[in-house]
């Protein structure tokens, strides 16, 4: 195995994993208008996050595994590509229900199915890229390289919203059209200018063993994993409506205050992992327990905001957090299996997020017609759940 993960590299990947956050962070920002503008409910807006992230979460450990055997950069462009395509496809959904081709359950059912069609293919980008860094660290630099590579999404829910709420007054589609572009973009460049790491470096001969979420060596960071993205995704998937109706905002309004607040939370993943995560040489458990903390303090925040001030206090706590927890998770995870079997232990971890926004968005879905602040304080229980766990399941 390599352990020189070179500038060029690094940068690459960057900019793909880059370019699909800035996808789903735009996504995140238009859906919840975009659903009411068609006349979705509240639960079938969030249930197609929760069906496709599902779908993301099964197919995610097979592209891992995949990686392991035909190689990172081919899997790599699978993913990018599908989700340009995907994306598309899905735009055009939406349009043909403002323009009233479509309505009701057939619009909604079109977009569902097409919504999981993609997460089957987009899948295939983010456990093969993590694949590919572990390929190419050392267990030492693992942690440090995870938070690189973290730093690529958080740019990307950084950018996104940014780019959201200036394309918004183009029209509430043009955000998704924008991403498929800048995915389509990615692809090219992973083709033109990303290595392909030799075959005797990371492929065996034999079909690599199938990787299980309950495997002992990484249960405790994938269920620590969904723990973290249920509350966070209960929270991030109802944040539109809350905005919304607290403030009394029109659909384009709703999409800038959204984008800004998910801007928010980025923005302190990302100094986090550029700082703390860089510098500090701490056990992932600290990084873990910290970021957990720090999010369940956010959520009360948010539960019941009276301004987009005090809403943003709590978004950047959540943002910190996160970016506290998930490096220290894939890092984990990663130094505690084989090289061999970096492609299955990168595909588990890449779809805990996904199994958490299986069950987070219909929950805060169903949630939120009872209580507006009835999502954000189920994330805070979420979050003081997975510490006990944590505790409770420490080696003495």
């Amino acid at each position: 195995m390599s352990e020189t993960l070179t500038r060029r590299q690094l940068l690459v990947l960057i900019t793909a994993l880059m370019a699909t956050g800035i996808g789903q962070s735009l996504v995140f920002a238009i859906l919840a208008p975009l659903g009411r503008e068609v006349d979705l409910a509240e639960v079938q807006i969030t249930s197609i996050i929760a069906l496709s992230a599902l779908v993301f979460a099964i197919a995610s450990p097979y592209w891992g595994r995949l990686s392991d055997r035909v190689g990172r950069k081919p899997v790599i462009l699978i993913g990018l590509i599908g989700y340009t395509v995907g994306t598309l496809l899905f735009t055009s959904v939406f349009m043909a229900g403002l323009a009233g081709v479509l309505s009701g359950l057939s619009l909604y059912g079109i977009a569902l199915i097409t919504r999981c069609s993609q997460s089957v293919v987009m899948s295939a980008s983010s456990p093969s890229t993590t694949a590919y860094a572990a390929d190419s660290t050392s267990t030492s630099e693992r942690t440090a390289a995870m938070a690189k590579l973290g730093t690529a999404n958080s740019l990307g829910m950084i950018l996104g919203p940014a780019v959201s709420g200036a394309l918004a007054t183009l029209g509430l589609l043009a955000p998704l059209y924008f991403a498929g572009a800048l995915s389509a973009a990615a692809a090219l460049l992973v083709w033109r200018a990303l290595p392909s790491i030799p075959a005797p470096q990371r492929v065996s001969h034999t079909r690599p063993k199938r990787m299980r979420f309950l495997d002992p060596r990484i249960r405790r960071f994938a269920l620590t994993a969904i723990g973290l993205f249920t509350g966070f995704s209960a929270i991030q998937q109802t944040l539109g409506f809350q905005l919304q109706d607290q403030l009394e905002l029109t659909g384009v309004e709703t999409a800038q205050y959204t984008g800004a607040a998910l801007m928010v939370s980025a923005v302190f993943t990302f100094i986090v992992q550029v700082t703390a995560m860089q510098r500090l040489k701490l056990p992932p458990h600290v990084f873990v327990r910290t970021g957990l903390a720090s999010m369940a303090l956010g959520s009360l925040l948010i539960a019941s905001f009276p301004n987009f001030t005090i809403l943003a206090m709590g978004m950047a706590l959540l943002g910190t957090g996160l970016g506290l927890s998930m490096p220290a998770i894939t890092a984990g995870a990663s130094i505690a299996v084989s090289p061999e079997e970096q492609g299955g232990a990168a595909g588990v971890i890449s779809a805990c997020p996904a199994v958490g926004f299986v069950s987070g968005p219909i929950i805060g879905g169903l949630l939120y017609p009872l209580a507006p602040f009835g999502p954000a304080l189920f994330s805070a229980l979420m979050f003081s759940a997975t510490i006990a766990f944590l505790v409770g399941t420490s080696k003495r």
